[in-house]
C-alpha cells in the first residue's frame, strides 16, 4: 500500500498550481462572475499547456494519463479559484464516452478538438420532468433512412449555451422492458436545423458555467453519430458517471481546500482583543477539523481515481468519494466564512464565492442523495 504520489503525478500537481497562480486571478474571477461569461482565453491557454485532455490516448490529443492525473489538475485549479476552476474543469464535459465507446472517427475527430480547445463538449441526461431518474427519458430518437431524428427536450446541461456537440441520452426503442435498455447515445452537433439552447436563469453558483435547456425538434443526425452501442445508452453513462463524479469530487476537493487557505491566511492576519485570530483556541479548531475532513475527501477521491485507473468499476467507491467531497467543501466554506467574519460575507473576499460554487457538487452529477441509495445498496442486498 502506497500513498505517494509519483515523481510525474507530483510534477503534473505542481504544474498546475503554478499556472493557476499565475492565470487565476481575482480581477478575472470576477469579471467573468458578474457578466456570468465562460472564461475562454483562460481555457485557451489550459488546452495549449496540455492540461485539458490530458486522459485522452496520445493519438486523440492527450498524454495518455489517468483519471488520477485529471484529478491532480481539477483539485488545483478549483483550490485557486472555484468558479474559474469548475467552468475549464468541466469544459471537456461527457467527452469520456466518445474516448470509452466512440468509433475511431468519433474520436479522431471529437477528441483532439477538445484537447485542443477548438470544442466544447456536453452531456444532454437530465430532463425536465425526471431529474435525476436517467431510467426514464422522453426524449425520443427514430430511425429515418440514413438518420437519426431526435425530439425532446434537457435540462439543466452542462456547457448547454456553449458546446460545439452534444452526447445526448434518448429512447431509441420504446417496445423493450424495462425501458432503460432501449436507450442509446447520439452525437448531435451544434447548428443543426431544430436544436436550440436557453439559458435556465439565475442561479446561486457556478456562474462561469453556461447551464441550459436544450430543446430538440426533428433533429436530423446521420445514423453514425451513434455512440457505443444501440440500446446501450444507459449503462455507457452509468460507466461514465463512474469516471465523472470522482472528478466533481475533485472540484468540491480543491474548493474546500482553497477556502482553507484563505481562511488560515486572514486568522494569521486579522487582530481581534489585542492577538491574532489564529492565536484563539476556538480559530485552531475550527481549522483543525477543516483540515481534517479535507484530507478524508482528498483520500477517498484519490482512491477513487486510482481505482479507475486499475479499470474496476466501483459505484459505491466514486459515490462515497463525490459525496463525502461535495459535504465537505460545503462545511469547510461555511467555516471559512465564519472566520472572515463580515468581510467573509463579502464577494471580494472569495469565500463567499467558494460557499456559493461549493454548493453544486451535492447536486449535479446525482445529488447527495442518490450517491446515499448507491452506498447502501450493498447492504440490502442478500
Amino acid at each position: 500500500m502506497d500513498f505517494e504520489l509519483t515523481t510525474e503525478q507530483k510534477d503534473i500537481k505542481e504544474a498546475a498550481n503554478a499556472f493557476a497562480k499565475g492565470e487565476f486571478t481575482r480581477d478575472l474571477a470576477l469579471k467573468h462572475e458578474s457578466e456570468h461569461s465562460f472564461p475562454r482565453s483562460l481555457w485557451t491557454k489550459v488546452c495549449e499547456l496540455g492540461f485539458m485532455g490530458l486522459h485522452f490516448p496520445d493519438d486523440c490529443g492527450g498524454q495518455g494519463l489517468g483519471v488520477t492525473e485529471n484529478v491532480l489538475v481539477v483539485e488545483e485549479f478549483c483550490r485557486r479559484d472555484s468558479g474559474l476552476g469548475t467552468a475549464i474543469a468541466l469544459a471537456d464535459f461527457a467527452s469520456e464516452i466518445v474516448m470509452r465507446h466512440g468509433t475511431e472517427e468519433q474520436k479522431k475527430r471529437f477528441l483532439p478538438a477538445v484537447a485542443q480547445g477548438k470544442m466544447i463538449s456536453a452531456g444532454a441526461f437530465t430532463e425536465p420532468n425526471h431529474g435525476s431518474d436517467i431510467t426514464r427519458m422522453d426524449t425520443r430518437a427514430e430511425k429515418k433512412g440514413d438518420e437519426w431524428v431526435i425530439n425532446g427536450t434537457k435540462t439543466f446541461i452542462t456547457n448547454g449555451g456553449i458546446a460545439d456537440f452534444f452526447i445526448v441520452l434518448c429512447q431509441t426503442d420504446s417496445e423493450v422492458k424495462p425501458t432503460y435498455r432501449g436507450m442509446s447515445l447520439i452525437i448531435a452537433e451544434k447548428g443543426a436545423e431544430g436544436l436550440s439552447t436557453e439559458d435556465v436563469g439565475e442561479k446561486m453558483g457556478i456562474k462561469m458555467t453556461s447551464t441550459a435547456e436544450v430543446s430538440f425538434d426533428e433533429v436530423k443526425v446521420p445514423l453514425e453519430n451513434l455512440v457505443g452501442k444501440e440500446g446501450k445508452g444507459f449503462y455507457h453513462v452509468l460507466e461514465f458517471f463512474d469516471e465523472s463524479r470522482v472528478e466533481i469530487a475533485a472540484t468540491a476537493l480543491g474548493i474546500a481546500q482553497g477556502a482553507l487557505d484563505r481562511a488560515v491566511a486572514y486568522a494569521r492576519e486579522r487582530e481581534q482583543f489585542g492577538k491574532r485570530l489564529v492565536d484563539f483556541q476556538v480559530t485552531q479548531h475550527k481549522l483543525a477539523d477543516m483540515a481534517t475532513d479535507i484530507e478524508a475527501a482528498r483520500l477517498l477521491t484519490y482512491k477513487a481515481a486510482w481505482n479507475y485507473d486499475q479499470g474496476r468499476i466501483d459505484p459505491v467507491l466514486t459515490s462515497m468519494a463525490k459525496y463525502v467531497a461535495g459535504r465537505t467543501a460545503v462545511k469547510v466554506a461555511d467555516e471559512a466564512i465564519q472566520i472572515l467574519g463580515g468581510y467573509g460575507y463579502m464577494t471580494e473576499y472569495e469565500v463567499e464565492r467558494f460557499y456559493r460554487d461549493a454548493k453544486i457538487a451535492e447536486i449535479y452529477e446525482g445529488t447527495k442523495e442518490i450517491q446515499k441509495n448507491t452506498i447502501a445498496g450493498p447492504f440490502v442486498k442478500e
